[in-house]
């Protein structure tokens, strides 16, 4: 009998394994040891999906019969990218530059069949609106840590979100996982959702 092939989350971060596990599919985590240096010369949905394709082949190298899944997810704004603040301070600074304005997410995501060799990746942004913040509100926030692991400083499953006006695309792509891509790339690996996705409440 044809054993069937593991899926494995090559990603650490609690928000992603709790998107993926509201499908039902069965999978385990093997973190990826990838440093996310950025590529210069790309754009920023192909920076994406080439640091998920980077993390993905730096867990597949440890199944020889596995489905990786791996993604990578950042903020863009006026051509700057904003990944996770690592100071108070600069999650602030962040903060400020957002506030009242429309900024981007974007995530990239990797699917490698490390017996077949097949793999695909693609990248999903969505828009995101953020009303205008008085300089209490920021420093209340940040003083909560919430924005300290996130990418953009904030949460939108969180406190964070009430200062989103609106957003245009995917939610669960600012969550941090496009789960409506990211099925139909599974699909191209003959793996189907076993049941259907709720909003999940982490990025």
């Amino acid at each position: 009998m044809r054993r069937a092939k593991a899926i494995v989350l090559a990603s650490a971060s609690p928000r992603r394994k709790e998107i993926l596990a509201k499908t039902g599919l069965s999978f385990r985590v093997d973190a990826s040891d990838d440093h996310e240096k950025a590529e210069h010369g790309l754009s920023p949905r192909a920076l994406a999906r080439r640091l998920s394709y980077r993390k993905a082949v730096s867990v597949a190298s440890r199944h020889k019969n596995a489905v990786i899944i791996a993604a990578d997810t950042f903020i863009v704004f006026g051509g700057r990218i904003f990944g996770k603040p690592r100071t108070a301070a600069e999650a602030r600074r962040i903060l400020k530059t957002l506030q009242g304005k429309k900024h981007s997410v974007i995530t990239g995501f990797t699917i490698m069949d490390t017996a077949t060799k097949k793999k695909l990746s693609r990248s999903v942004e969505t828009k995101v609106y953020f009303r205008k913040m008085s300089p209490g509100e920021i420093n209340g926030y940040v003083r909560s840590r919430e924005p300290l692991d996130k990418a953009g400083a904030y949460a939108i499953q969180g406190s964070g979100a009430a200062f989103i006006r609106k957003i245009e695309g995917d939610y669960h792509n600012v969550v941090g996982f496009p789960l409506s891509a990211l099925m139909d790339g599974l699909k191209k690996f003959g793996i189907r959702v076993v049941r259907p996705v709720r909003r999940t409440g982490e990025r």
